[in-house]
């Protein structure tokens, strides 16, 4: 049967979601206790089981309330199932993973890429493919005026003189055609020098920098290609791109591993360096590497994101420019029905780049070839393929249908299910366990931060 409700007791606030209106509801214990049996106990029945705790008075007043908000639709509210939602009928692009370099100055030994190779031939995007690149998107656009480029590796700085030409050739793109880019890099920051710092922070709306923490944690996993620790490096680099770059966003963002299942401490050690916009995400590998997540560690991660989130709320009492990705939601104003059961938008409105001009629907598809969806000097090759991905929604997931989580994960990444399943229809389990907690480690902190 499918929940309609979901309860949980975190960092002190009893906190009821209900799962198809969205509605969130911090409520006293009492309430809390009575939505175990509402929905299939009388109210008698429910004053007898829990008259040890409360007295009939009381539970009487709050089932009533109860019932006022299942009267409003914002408990225990239906939703049908949608099977044929539409979704990006006119096949919008509106982003794309720019791969300017498949090389790279570290060997990350987690490196999903093949330490910046794709399992392929180490190479650099030329000028040719990379105009052709964003010509494709502002030509597959539609009417969208905002689009988003990220420039991406490997290492986009092996190719920085690449990159700031895209940049001036995006910039007369949009004047031509009333379009407006937003530019991100993505960059483990070797290579950085003030030039460097200079262009990115004026040029770049975002910026992505690559730390995992805790200088040992770091230099375990991210060395450089004489086998060195990079933290000593690039972290006087970073710190110098960040106080130049004032108020424009930017993300540390780091991995964490089966030798870090305490990453709390990472986030917190990047955080009293200096850098207040961090990201930690779990990796993703197979399970027979000695860093991987497996389901014997899953206890381990949920308590360290329950930890971290009583840290969290901590801190953002006293700095509120304090942010941590995973524990960021909006309850507000979520995007459209279609939107929040598909998710990304890989494969459908966002693809990957190679430096050859091949189109993949990630940067996490890149070298699998029967991924490889088309080019950007001949278009999608495979409309099948594509609308395969369109319809890898919550609705069409077995194990999404019935999940409390599926508007807000939107049934998860699709590398990562078929890294672990070989099937983007099949989630992969770890990730939701730890995107469930996520989610109400999220909300707890907003309960917290309203009151």
């Amino acid at each position: 049967m499918r929940e309609r409700i979901h309860k949980f007791n975190l960092n002190n606030k009893y906190i009821v979601l209900d799962i198809n209106s969205g509605a969130v509801h911090v409520v006293e214990d009492v309430v809390y206790h009575i939505l175990d049996y509402y929905d299939n106990k009388k109210l008698e029945d429910i004053i007898a089981l829990l008259e040890d705790r409360f007295d009939e008075k009381t539970i009487t007043e709050a089932y009533e309330e109860i019932k006022i908000l299942v009267d409003r639709g914002i408990l225990y509210s239906e939703q049908a199932n949608r099977m044929d939602i539409k979704y990006n009928e006119d096949n919008i692009v509106k982003a794309l993973c720019l791969h300017v370099a498949h090389d790279c100055n570290l060997r990350c030994k987690y490196c999903f890429a093949s330490q910046g190779d794709f399992e392929g031939d180490r190479s650099l995007m030329n000028i040719e493919i990379g105009k052709k690149a964003l010509e494709f998107l502002v030509e597959n656009s539609g009417n969208r005026r905002n689009l988003e480029v990220d420039f991406f590796g490997g290492e986009p700085l092996m190719n920085f003189d690449l990159v700031k030409e895209l940049v001036h050739y995006g910039r007369e793109l949009e004047k031509k055609n009333n379009k407006h880019f937003r530019f991100t890099i993505t960059t483990n920051g070797l290579l950085l020098d003030d030039d460097k710092i200079d262009f990115i922070n004026e040029h770049m709306d975002n910026v992505v920098l690559s730390l995992d923490g805790r200088k040992e944690i770091n230099d375990n996993m991210r060395e450089t290609v004489s086998g060195d620790g990079s933290y000593d490096i690039i972290l006087p680099k970073f710190k110098n791109l960040i106080n130049k770059r004032k108020d424009k966003a930017y993300y540390i963002r780091g991995t964490f591993t089966s030798y870090n299942l305490d990453f709390s401490k990472d986030a917190l050690d990047i955080y009293e360096k200096g850098f207040k916009k961090i990201s930690i995400e779990p990796v993703v590998t197979e399970p027979d590497k000695d860093y991987a997540l497996k389901e014997e560690h899953i206890e381990a991660v949920l308590a360290e994101y329950e930890k971290f989130s009583k840290d969290y709320i901590r801190i953002k009492r006293e700095d509120r420019d304090f942010l941590f990705f995973h524990f960021m939601i909006d309850l507000d104003q979520g995007p459209c029905l279609a939107k929040r059961a598909v998710g990304c938008g890989a494969g459908a409105e966002y693809m990957a780049v190679t430096p050859e001009g091949d189109l993949y629907p990630c940067h996490q598809f890149v070298g699998n070839e029967k991924f490889k969806i088309g080019n950007v000097f001949t278009g999608i090759e495979k409309e099948e393929l594509r609308e395969r991905f369109k319809k890898a929604n919550i609705f069409n997931k077995e194990e999404c249908r019935n999940c409390w989580a599926r508007f807000y994960c939107s049934g998860g990444c699709h590398a990562n299910a078929y890294h672990t399943n070989g099937d983007i229809m099949k989630p992969y389990k770890i990730g939701c366990e730890m995107e469930k907690k996520r989610i109400e480690c999220a909300i707890s902190i907003l309960a917290n931060e309203e009151n």
